[in-house]
């Protein structure tokens, strides 16, 4: 096992660091374990510690949030291939396991010694292009051989192994970059080396003078008798000299990949001028599928991210223990095909919930649709939910298939159950007895396989209970069932919440949003979001919109945010204070000279009634007209 974390955006793209048993500290302080120096990273702003077998992160309480594959935690266990998200810079965790062990490449060292020889021989591309022809069947096999295969490790593998059959070599290595040499060193990001004779168990030791050469100057070398010019009267360092290398360059039109090399030791083997050209036009022919396989699987791995990337978005975000129950909720209920009942307010996330447990069942490759009961009138919804024939009523000019015909095999989301008008819950009521149905106007019965969730804010007993809604339908709604919680109750997931929120819509707005002020935060986290997650969302999309700066402020938010009175004053926000005071003075002299009538004094205010009764609420007055 080697973990290590990958940076692949941010000021420290590129480099790879691996991770201590100790706790690693990530933050703009120079003393952290690895510094950022980004103003959007707080000093301390979050640790990597080993848990056991596992690392888990953990946010030290930063301002602008730490991100695993773009959803904002406190606490996670890491698992290979996450993204970490700090301010500016992306690191990928990198955990070797089996895969590892799977691997066909030998390990490859590189020999730091400055090798020479008077036996050294180049050669440019241009010079063995028409030397091709004589080699042509090898060639010929060659390109054949190397265009048929997808896979970057598998494509080096075999091109190595159809050069040890052209050329007496005892090793080698394929080494590819991804730009020119700087700071006089070149570095390959991708090695893969092969024994000829031990296979993958064996290191195959690499000349970094002789590559970063080769590479820099696109020529390709061959080194006969090669000599240690530091000391060259060395005999225990002469033993270890291979006796021949040869090594050529992988061009892609006017750009240098990397390059190929090989080297033998056995006495009296040697590369000649035919070895190195034949290698060189080889290397010719197979630069641009080497150079395809690094391309596909790029684009293989930015599918796979793009896909991890969708399904977050119809996740829940949050940490809390209201949170984790839903999770495992989905978890238990997600393998299963029984109907599902989610209850809760509004804006609570019922959707998402519906979502997540399609996504992770059977019928995940099937279709979800979905239909809000309560956005149609009776007849649209009807036709909506069953469809209908051509003719059954003025204006169906056409057939059409019903959300339950064409989700089948699939699953069928129906939002706000509970205002299904009571004619069409005895035919939902059929479809889930029979799992049959007709359409509107037909007589053809239609069968599906379909699973059904359900959602609703209603108390479906109560509606019972005054005849608004069937007992036979909740009890086959009700098989398992799913109370969301309201966003006051979990009010810990509110700053994760907010970050996921700002992060998507300064994305989504082009504008740079680096986190949430601490006045801000506390704002939100005192105001009791009677629209729960939705109003949360809107708040934040308001904010990223309307603001001018990139951190979002307390001015930014909505009004109703700003009049919630802090459950703990702070004298960081006196201006917002000040201003909910006047509010509380306005409205207690309005309350007593209309002696405590709402709508008097809504109308002394010169506002609507309800809101008179939000403020009331927002700035805690009832309480003290109580007294």
């Amino acid at each position: 096992m080697n973990p290590r974390l990958a940076a692949i955006a941010g000021r420290l793209k590129g480099k790879v660091f691996s991770l201590p048993d100790d706790p690693a500290v990530i933050g703009r302080e120079a003393t952290a374990t690895f510094s950022l120096p980004d103003p959007s990273v707080s000093r301390r702003h979050s640790t990597v510690e080993r848990d056991g077998d596992t690392f888990v992160i953990s946010d030290l309480g930063s301002l602008n949030g730490t991100f695993v594959n773009d959803v904002p935690v406190k606490r996670r266990t890491l698992r290979h291939g996450d993204r970490l998200r700090i301010g500016d810079s992306q690191f990928l965790f990198l955990l070797h396991d089996d895969d590892e062990e799977l691997s066909n490449s030998s390990e490859v060292k590189f020999d730091e010694r400055q090798l020479t020889s008077g036996a050294t021989m180049q050669m440019t591309f241009n010079d063995a292009l028409y030397l091709m022809a004589r080699d042509l069947s090898a060639l010929m096999k060659v390109s054949t051989t190397i265009n048929a295969i997808r896979g970057l490790e598998e494509l080096e593998k075999k091109l190595l192994e159809l050069l040890f059959e052209v050329v007496p070599a005892e090793r080698g290595a394929i080494l590819l970059a991804d730009g020119p040499r700087t700071e006089g060193e070149t570095s390959f990001n991708s090695v893969f080396g092969l024994d000829r004779k031990s296979g993958p168990g064996t290191a195959v030791k690499v000349s970094r003078t002789i590559a970063g050469q080769v590479f820099e100057q696109a020529t390709s070398l061959l080194v006969n008798d090669p000599t240690n010019a530091a000391e060259p009267s060395s005999e225990s360092l002469m033993e270890t000299l291979p006796v021949s290398v040869l090594c050529v360059p992988l061009i892609m039109v006017d750009r240098t990949l990397g390059v190929i090399y090989l080297e033998t030791s056995e006495p009296g083997v040697k590369f000649d001028r035919d070895h190195l050209q034949l290698v060189t036009a080889i290397a010719a022919i197979t630069a641009v599928a080497i150079e395809n396989a690094r391309h596909i699987e790029w684009l293989e791995n930015e599918n796979q991210r793009l896909r991890a990337d969708m399904k977050i978005e119809h996740n829940m975000v949050g940490e809390s223990r209201q949170v984790k129950q839903v999770f495992q909720f989905i978890a238990k209920v997600a393998p299963t095909d029984s109907t599902v009942l989610i209850q809760g307010e509004s804006g609570t996330g019922k959707e998402l919930v519906a979502r997540a447990i399609h996504q992770n069942s059977r019928r995940a490759d099937k279709s979800f649709m979905a239909l809000n009961c309560a956005a149609l009138s009776e007849s649209l919804l009807e036709s909506e939910l069953f469809g209908h024939e051509k003719g059954a009523f003025t204006g169906a000019i056409n057939q059409k298939k019903g959300r339950l015909e064409v989700a089948d095999g699939g699953t069928v989301f129906l939002d706000e159950i509970g205002e299904l008008p009571t004619p069409l819950q005895v035919k939902l009521l059929r479809v889930l007895q029979q799992r049959e149905f007709e359409r509107v106007g037909g007589t053809r019965t239609i069968k599906v396989d379909i699973r059904l969730i359900a959602a609703t804010n209603r108390d479906l007993e109560e509606a019972i209970t005054k005849g608004h809604f069937r007992q036979d339908l909740y009890y086959r709604l009700n098989v398992v069932s799913l109370e969301m919680p309201a966003l006051r109750d979990r009010a810990e997931d509110i700053p994760l919440l907010a970050s996921y929120f700002a992060s998507k819509y300064g994305e989504r707005c082009n504008r740079k949003v680096v986190g949430i002020s601490a006045e801000a935060q506390k704002l939100l986290v005192s105001y009791d979001w009677p629209g729960n997650v939705r109003e949360l969302e809107n708040a934040l999309e308001r904010a990223v919109v309307l603001g001018t700066t990139e951190r979002i402020l307390p001015e930014d938010l909505p009004e109703a945010v700003l009049e919630r009175e802090p459950t703990t004053p702070s004298p960081e926000i006196r201006y917002h204070d000040a201003v909910a005071q006047t509010k509380r003075e306005i409205i207690l002299s309005a309350m007593d000279q209309a002696k405590n009538n709402y709508t008097e004094a809504a109308k002394l205010l010169g506002v609507h009634p309800n809101y008179l009764h939000r403020l009331m609420r927002n700035l805690n007055l009832r309480e003290q007209l109580k007294r």
